[in-house]
């Protein structure tokens, strides 16, 4: 503002005595003034950052931005054309992947112009706008993480209530009150009832400001919408891992115990075994033993591939866990630095902190496409399905559909994987 009024006086007309010449001649300049200082909604009060650190967050906003638009579209593409692939978790990544996208569509490329001209420019209508979709797809993002893990939890340590939970009609309802409820809680701010949306001049960005009495919901929605989910969240895989651990040890003493049997009398008990029935049989029926022992082996037959369906169909249903928690880790990690730099330099006395916080907070949106690709074997061959167009049924992993999910009673298969 001095810099301005300092050019502005320069600017006006002097006689030679050192004093302006006319009044006349004046108004125009102060006109000039008067319009500028009209104009500019939003002044630059991102002058503290330096043009090559606004220069290097826009490149790497507009990065993200690209890689969050594909990742996430072709995940979204992926699990609706790969039957395979389509199962509880997939519905709530889906509507995971859609709140991450249109983050990357609407919220990230206005953010990558304020980087690159300095300060918002886009008027207070869509600064209010876009806070709103960039709060509303968090919560989205965080409670779909968060439904996830109770699903995760519910088929492990719940499994008998299970089939009644997560019927396709009960899934519909659970993703509808995710966004129901993420951009709903922000309606009292959007209308100004429970602080507002607007720039924040401090830190060069739109935000949640207090409202004409003080009051903000932001130390609210962050409880709310954060702190409580991410306890859900670890409550469920502390849970989780505790089933997981007690039937390991179960399964080890079991496995114990039979190695103390010798082995004479581990066959004889042993239905199956060829010894037993060698001698249960007699001379006078050996077509009658030679038929039994044919469906016995029959019969072993099926059930071993019975069990190693199930085998198999449990370490997916481990690696679908394994991978939200992860999902659920890199959130976090992507929105630490940017509280942390809120909270102890709130005078912006470190930029560089600020934005190292804000592409840490835009790189959540496309991180999770790159966890699926790292993490699980099946979503893999589904993007090379989509990439190379090749038809899905020639897809030969397993998973399970919507709603039906195999019981998890050897738990300790699944953690081999």
């Amino acid at each position: 503002m001095d810099e301005l009024v300092n050019r502005t006086l320069q600017r006006l007309p002097y006689d030679e005595d050192g004093r302006w010449s006319n009044a006349t001649s004046v108004l125009p300049t102060l006109g000039t003034f008067a319009e500028v200082r009209d104009d500019s909604d939003f002044p630059d009060e991102t002058s503290r950052f330096s043009r090559p650190l606004l220069t290097f967050a826009a490149v790497t906003t507009i990065t993200i931005m690209v890689t969050g638009i594909f990742g996430n579209l072709l995940t979204i593409v992926a699990l609706l054309r790969c039957p395979k692939v389509r199962n509880v978790a997939a519905a709530f990544i889906i509507s995971l992947c859609i709140a991450d996208c249109l983050f990357c569509i609407i919220v990230l490329p206005f953010n990558a112009m304020r980087f690159i001209q300095g300060t918002w420019m886009h008027g207070e209508t869509l600064c209010t706008l876009i806070t709103f979709m960039q709060y509303g797809s968090v919560g989205v993002s965080l409670l779909c993480i968060t439904m996830i893990s109770i699903n995760r939890y519910i088929m492990i340590a719940h499994y008998s209530i299970y089939p009644k939970v997560y019927k396709t009609s009960w899934i519909m309802v659970m993703i509808i009150a995710c966004w129901l409820f993420s951009y709903g809680f922000q309606l009292p701010t959007l209308f100004g009832v429970w602080g507002k949306f607007g720039y924040n001049h401090q830190l060069g960005t739109c935000s949640i400001l207090p409202d004409d009495e003080g009051r903000s919901s932001k130390t609210a929605m962050f409880i709310i919408a954060f702190i409580i989910p991410c306890i859900i969240i670890v409550i469920c895989y502390s849970r989780i891992f505790c089933v997981v651990h007690k039937s390991d040890k179960r399964m080890k003493n079991h496995s114990k115990s039979q190695c103390n049997i010798p082995n004479n009398l581990r066959s004889a008990v042993d239905p199956a075994s060829p010894l037993s029935a060698g001698s249960s049989s007699s001379a006078n029926n050996n077509s009658i033993s030679y038929t039994a022992s044919s469906s016995a082996v029959k019969v072993a037959g099926t059930r071993s591939a019975a069990d190693a369906r199930d085998a198999k169909a449990r370490r997916n249903e481990w690696r679908i866990t394994k991978m939200v928690l992860a999902i659920f880790l890199s959130f976090v990690f992507c929105y630490l630095p940017i509280t942390i730099s809120k909270i102890v330099d709130k005078n912006v006395s470190y930029p560089v902190l600020h934005i190292i916080g804000y592409i840490m907070l835009y790189l959540s949106a496309c991180m999770n496409p790159i966890i699926y690709v790292i993490m699980n074997k099946q979503y893999r061959q589904a993007y090379k399905t989509v990439i190379f167009c090749k038809p899905s049924r020639l897809l030969g992993f397993g998973g399970s559909s919507v709603g039906d999910s195999p019981h998890p009673q050897h738990l300790v298969a699944i953690q081999d994987s």
